[in-house]
């Protein structure tokens, strides 16, 4: 069993344990009550941004363990917002990546006003519900845990919850999914079953996504020069977290970094 194997395995357990403590008829009626309350669109963030950067809250990772254990999520995302940050990205996984739903609540209760990604292993519709709630505006569906078909039906859900999908895909193979038309299509240049990164795949399967997809590149970048060529080839939202959180003052971080990228 490779990590990806691991993780979705824990993650259909933990979805069980949530619809016991929430029923699935108790959190369609909480959503509900606030679906008149719209999201602020990451798709259209990161066409009209100068820098398409999607900084990341990720306290932990299950390859490097934990990368800052003490980031708050009242204070990291909000520095991000006032460090240029397109839009965000936060962890909710607990288990392999130290994340939770309250981390999302809590950024938008600290001020943080533009989109949010809710950064999870998408298995279930529940889930989504999960994301809506805790005030994200879209969430990540990725190829390799899901068929098609889920995958159609999850994109479907989300569009009447009025999220947006990021979705992401690793290989040529995949990129067969990129025709349920999500708002943003992701290649992700981590291997989600070693954990190995190569950024070289956005740059190998730019030309093979929709022309018209708002095209994301996620994972290992970690050089302003890398976000210029990916944009020459059609990225706009580049996805940033370790080499941000890594560091004592990740929003200062990403100043410099954007600094860097717009020269």
């Amino acid at each position: 069993m490779d990590i990806l194997d691991e993780i979705v395995a824990h993650k259909r357990i933990e979805v069980v344990h949530f619809k016991e403590a929430i029923s699935d008829k108790e959190i369609h009626r909480r959503v509900e009550s606030i679906l008149n309350f719209a999201v602020p669109s990451m798709s259209k963030s990161l066409t009209d941004s100068n820098s398409g950067i999607i900084s990341e809250f990720k306290r932990k990772s299950p390859s490097k363990g934990w990368i800052n254990e003490h980031a708050l999520a009242d204070v990291v995302p909000i520095a991000y917002q006032q460090n240029g940050a397109a839009a965000l990205s936060i962890l909710t996984d607990g288990k392999f990546f130290g994340g939770s739903d309250l981390f999302v609540s809590t950024a938008r209760h600290s001020g943080v006003n533009i989109p949010i990604l809710y950064k999870n292993f998408i298995i279930d519709e529940y889930q989504l519900f999960q994301a809506r709630l805790c005030g994200a505006s879209a969430v990540l569906l990725i190829a390799a845990c899901l068929s098609k078909d889920e995958c159609r039906e999850l994109r479907m859900r989300s569009r009447e919850l009025g999220l947006e999908v990021l979705l992401e895909m690793h290989s040529a193979e995949e990129l067969e999914y990129a025709e349920l038309e999500p708002e943003m299509c992701g290649i992700n240049n981590r291997n989600l079953g070693t954990f190995v990164t190569d950024v070289e795949t956005s740059f190998r399967l730019a030309e093979q996504l929709p022309t018209d997809a708002v095209k994301v590149s996620e994972s290992g970048i970690s050089n302003p020069d890398t976000v210029r060529q990916l944009r020459n080839v059609g990225y706009r939202g580049f996805l940033i977290g370790e080499n941000f959180m890594k560091t004592s003052n990740p929003g200062m971080a990403l100043k410099d970094f954007i600094t860097k990228t717009v020269l």
